[in-house]
């Protein structure tokens, strides 16, 4: 059974932000993976606040990134940060059954699959990947600029899902795009 966390989308934002404020001070993560967190979602379930969608890339940890503990966050994780109907499933599935308010599609710079769309024409299954971000940023080259157009395209595809897009208008629900920075790990929001 799930005890879901009844904050609002601000709220959530507000965690996320002070989240990584810690995150950028500290040399180790420092959520809460306690054996006490472990027995007690167990038996009570998960009430993260917030969804987010980032790439699979391994330098974008956001348990670490936003100072989260066990079931504080709904990763979905997938390279490029790309929305399908499975990644539009698990959204809907947080935000519909666990009362989740807000989501957040966590692009980074220097990600390898807006690269290859931008530079490579790949084969075999990351064409897939890659031909979704073309969709994103059409001719654009410039890396950032081609990551922010990519986060903001999830974002749209997210709103556009009608489970979503109700969850948005009945319960508060709120979706947001930002932007991780590899080198300095500071989360810019509002994308």
């Amino acid at each position: 059974m799930s005890s879901v966390m009844n904050i609002s989308a601000e709220e959530a934002i507000i965690k996320l932000k002070k989240g990584n404020e810690l995150y950028l001070k500290e040399k180790s993560g420092t959520g809460d993976i306690s054996l006490q967190k472990r027995i007690k979602t167990c038996n009570e379930g998960q009430c993260p606040y917030a969804i987010v969608i980032s790439c699979s890339d391994s330098r974008v940890i956001p348990e670490s990134i936003f100072n989260a503990g066990i079931g504080d966050l709904f990763v979905i994780r997938v390279a490029g940060n790309v929305m399908d109907e499975h990644q539009i499933g698990s959204v809907e599935y947080a935000a519909s059954h666990l009362g989740v308010k807000l989501i957040v599609v966590l692009g980074h710079n220097h990600c390898g699959a807006v690269d290859a769309a931008i530079n490579h024409d790949p084969d075999g299954y990351i064409k897939y990947i890659t031909d979704e971000i073309k969709k994103a940023i059409g001719y654009e080259k410039d890396d950032y600029k081609a990551c922010c157009l990519n986060v903001k395209h999830s974002v749209e595809i997210i709103e556009n899902s009608f489970e979503i897009h109700k969850e948005e208008e009945q319960h508060g629900l709120k979706v947001i795009g930002a932007v991780y920075h590899l080198e300095n790990g500071i989360v810019e929001f509002d994308i």
